[in-house]
């Protein structure tokens, strides 16, 4: 299994338009141990021929520039990327789709509740779909395995992560959508002929852990997990105001009920920090946090990172 690191980022991206952050005021001044980041974005290919986006950033068609895996290889018109699997509505995992609206076919998987806020909440999606056939839009049942375009060697299983959508999406309009698509982590695995089964799993945004998710995660072979916050009150004591991580969805890294002393437990799987937010102090490679990350055996991802499995 081929998997790119095309971004790495949160919302935003490292450093932030107008943030001026510790980590933001001296990456800019060139005093800051660490690199910058555009917003998250992975791609996956079974063969290194047909690729499948996990989620569209904001900053995709950059990404797709620098990464020649992905450009156009024959003809006028071209694009090895077959799909894009969504795991929630932010704006964070969708505005790239837009980048995608040139008439290039392509398959987007989403469960029922993100593709009823897509198509029919938002008109400008709608770009998507000017001509028949443009964009193939496949809804995705939770717990079932389906295969990633047409092939059969990579395979995706969509699980609840829970019920929290991004602000634009009206409580009213919530209320009505299905229990547990409005956020989901992915298992993808691949067993290509030759190799063995591999498996990735791939959570940006995780808003808690609980025995399921632990039991779920350990039978991956690399787990790409939400690396958003260092700390719950973060933005708090950066900005001096503004919502906690959990709040906001994402389960922080530190801390008796954080991620990297839950996550201990795991053996199995490779385990890299993504999604991590410009304020995160991690992002510092000469700071405790970082020497704290990696001793207890975890990477954070950077852009342009590939891996094979």
């Amino acid at each position: 299994m081929h998997i790119l690191i095309m971004g790495s980022a949160a919302g935003g991206g490292f450093p932030q338009w107008n943030c001026n952050c510790h980590n933001c005021n001296r990456l800019r001044a060139g005093s800051f141990t660490g690199k910058a980041r555009t917003q998250t974005q992975v791609a996956i290919s079974a063969d290194g021929k047909n690729w499948c986006l996990l989620n569209a950033s904001p900053d995709l068609r950059l990404q797709i520039e620098a990464t020649p895996a992905l450009h156009p290889r024959e003809g006028s018109r071209d694009s090895p990327i077959a799909g894009v699997v969504i795991t929630s509505a932010d704006i964070d995992q969708i505005a790239g789709l837009l980048s995608l609206r040139e008439l290039q076919p392509f398959c987007l998987y989403c469960t029922p509740a993100i593709r009823r806020i897509l198509r029919e909440d938002n008109t400008v999606f709608g770009m998507l779909n000017r001509i028949p056939n443009q964009v193939s839009w496949v809804d995705i049942a939770l717990n079932r395995e389906f295969h990633l375009t047409s092939d059969a060697n990579l395979r995706c299983t969509a699980f609840s992560l829970g019920n929290h959508y991004p602000a634009y999406v009206p409580a009213a309009r919530a209320s009505k959508l299905t229990t547990g698509e409005a956020l989901t982590g992915l298992l993808i695995e691949s067993s290509a002929a030759g190799r063995n089964k591999t498996k990735v799993a791939y959570l940006p945004a995780v808003p808690a852990l609980d025995d399921d998710l632990l039991k779920r995660l350990e039978s991956a072979d690399l787990l790409l997990f939400d690396g958003t916050f260092w700390s719950d009150d973060e933005l708090i004591r950066v900005q001096g105001s503004g919502a906690t991580a959990r709040e906001m969805g994402h389960i922080p890294i530190s801390g008796a009920d954080g991620s990297l002393k839950k996550l201990a437990i795991l053996k199995r799987p490779r385990k890299i920090f993504i999604h991590v937010n410009n304020t995160n102090p991690m992002l510092d490679e000469s700071s405790e946090q970082y020497q704290e990350v990696r001793a207890a055996g975890w990477e954070v991802a950077e852009d342009g990172w590939q891996l094979e499995l």
